[in-house]
């Protein structure tokens, strides 16, 4: 009799009633109605069991309209080749329920990874929903490239962010993601703008950081994520922290040039030029051809009036760099500087000849002055070495317009 209690007591553990809570869900076959009922008790029901299985449901739900829009487009395309009836189907309805389908799976994955009443993790759902999700995901990528040319930028946000949200999940880590590698950061690193734009800076970031896996959106993603941390900076607190996520990324990544650039630009933000030479020296011990730590110290040494120390800093960033015509024409200005502060004659001639060299360097590589606006400072070196009425010296001033 005492075996037989025992017996019938496990019985009713492992076969416990469902929670009134998740049986009210399961009833639901809405899914806005499902998701509310799940929101409003997801405390009451009973395990982490039961939470699972709850947003399984909304999972199966939001998949049914997919399965729903997907169904009939597969039946245009057969009627397209028989002559058949085409029918109307929501394209916005199945991208939406896709968005859905991934947020309820990645939710429900968190539960389903949990330990069970024995302790052990044995997933029930995951397997079943990366599967099904990622073979109709790839509609969010066209669907949102359409919102994007239509300006629905929320539309675009939500659509890419979703799939940039399932490409980078654990859920979805045993799936093939070769097919999508050509333009899966593409993606990744737009979601990012958007999301910034929206304000919505915790999606940004991660949007930003998946983006920057992709070896061909990795500098374009950085230079924005860099843009996006200082944008908004109010406070000297803002400041210092994120002179203290740069740090980070510094250390992450202590041969990049985009990040050391950032950290330097702050520290002089802040007039902290202790920290900025610093910064500057200990790159250049261990990076002695940085094109950024070589301008930065010409740049310092440019704002102290000591134009002898940035020529010859801005020299050597322009050796390490020599197709950069913003740092030619620093060159050609401290040149021109140094001939104005002498008294002999040869030498002004000659630190004005090695000016107009670098302005005219400047000009070769930027003719159109789209990156740095060298004409008036190179008709000038021009003027002072050849005299108002030289033909060169006409010819640079024509330039200068």
């Amino acid at each position: 009799m005492m075996m037989m209690a025992m017996m019938l007591m496990a019985g009713s553990i492992a076969f416990a009633a469902d929670s009134d809570a998740l049986k009210a869900i399961m009833k639901s076959k809405n899914y806005a109605d499902a998701v509310q009922l799940v929101k409003n008790s997801l405390g009451q029901l009973a395990d982490d069991s039961e939470k699972a299985r709850a947003y399984n449901h909304l999972v199966d739900l939001a998949m049914d309209k997919v399965a729903a829009e997907t169904g009939t487009m597969a039946e245009n395309t057969l009627a397209a080749t028989t002559g058949g009836q085409v029918k109307p189907y929501d394209t916005l309805g199945m991208a939406n329920a896709i968005c859905n389908a991934i947020d309820m799976a990645i939710e429900c994955n968190k539960y389903d990874q949990l330990p069970n009443a024995k302790g052990k993790v044995a997933p029930r759902f995951a397997k079943k929903n990366a599967d099904r999700i990622w073979a109709v995901r790839q509609h969010l990528v066209t669907i949102g490239q359409d919102a994007s040319q239509h300006n629905n930028t929320a539309g675009t946000l939500r659509y890419w962010g979703a799939f940039t949200d399932s490409s980078v999940d654990p859920l979805f880590a045993d799936q093939d993601h070769k097919a999508e590698a050509e333009y899966a950061g593409q993606v990744a690193y737009w979601a990012g703008r958007f999301a910034f734009e929206a304000k919505e800076f915790a999606r940004a970031d991660r949007y930003l950081a998946a983006a920057m896996q992709d070896p061909t959106q990795k500098e374009d993603a950085l230079r924005y994520k860099l843009f996006a941390m200082r944008s908004d900076l109010k406070t000297h607190e803002d400041s210092l922290a994120c002179i203290n996520q740069l740090k980070v990324l510094y250390e992450q990544e202590p041969a990049n040039d985009i990040v050391l650039d950032a950290l330097n630009s702050m520290y002089e933000g802040q007039k902290d030029k202790a920290a900025q030479l610093a910064l500057l020296d200990n790159h250049l011990a261990k990076y002695p051809n940085s094109f950024t730590a070589l301008a930065g110290k010409g740049f310092i040494a440019m704002t102290d009036n000591d134009a002898v120390t940035a020529v010859e800093w801005f020299r050597k960033a322009a050796a390490a760099k020599p197709d950069n015509a913003p740092i030619f024409t620093y060159l050609g200005i401290c040149l021109s500087s140094q001939a104005a502060n002498t008294d002999n004659e040869a030498m002004r001639k000659d630190f004005l000849g090695q000016a107009i060299e670098a302005f005219d360097k400047a000009k070769e590589l930027d003719p159109d002055k789209e990156l740095v606006k060298w004409g008036y400072n190179r008709y000038q070196a021009y003027y002072s070495l050849y005299g108002e009425d030289d033909p060169r010296t006409k010819a640079a001033e024509a330039d200068s317009k």
